[in-house]
């Protein structure tokens, strides 16, 4: 199971909830894990909000996933 998933960002939640929509509007399905969430539903905070999400997805979707997402970064540098 380890193996089927690849990580492709780590980073802010609000740029992972956009970036998780960018993704499955490609037709790459991907897992959010949110680590800053599940801890405060426990009842402590862990992590810090730079850092909290984590996008995951499937290894055959890899490569394609990673060029919208360097597109999407590229599009992003180039307007600032």
């Amino acid at each position: 199971m380890k193996d089927d998933l690849r990580l492709v960002y780590t980073g802010s939640r609000v740029e992972g909830l956009f970036l998780e929509e960018l993704l499955n509007e490609n037709g790459i399905g991907c897992m959010r894990k949110d680590t800053l969430e599940e801890s405060v539903s426990a009842g402590w905070a862990d992590g810090s909000p730079e850092n909290a999400v984590k996008i995951f997805v499937e290894t055959f979707n890899y490569e394609k996933a990673k060029k919208v997402l360097d597109e999407y970064f590229a599009s992003r540098n180039k307007k600032k």
